[in-house]
This record gives C-alpha cells, sequence and structure tokens, in this order.
C-alpha cells in the first residue's frame, strides 16, 4: 500500500507525475563558489538554508 503524501503540494505533485508531467525540485544554484537563490539571485555561502534576503527556503 503506498503512503499518503505529507501536503497539498505534494499530493499535486503526485497527481500531476501520475500523469505524465514533469515534477521539477528547485534547489539552490551555484555561482562564484556559492549559493545563489533561484528566486531573488542573492548569493549566500555554503551554510545557508534560507535566502536572508527574500526568504526562500528549498524545503518548502
Amino acid at each position: 500500500m503506498a503512503s499518503a503524501p505529507s501536503s497539498d503540494d505534494a499530493l499535486f505533485d503526485q497527481f500531476l507525475d501520475d500523469r505524465g508531467h514533469d515534477i521539477e525540485t528547485v534547489d539552490w544554484e551555484t555561482s562564484y563558489n556559492k549559493k545563489q537563490c533561484p528566486e531573488c539571485g542573492a548569493l549566500h555561502d555554503d551554510s545557508a538554508s534560507v535566502c536572508g534576503v527574500c526568504g526562500w527556503d528549498p524545503r518548502t
């Protein structure tokens, strides 16, 4: 038996995936040996887990 998705977003992603749509996970980009936020383009040290400029979080 399959386990239930943990959020509405996960449920929606599963719905799209089941119907052949590609589901892309957005993560940090890399620029000048630093992490770059994909939302606003701000650069951060490798230890950053959340964007300090716009608040983007790759876990959400």
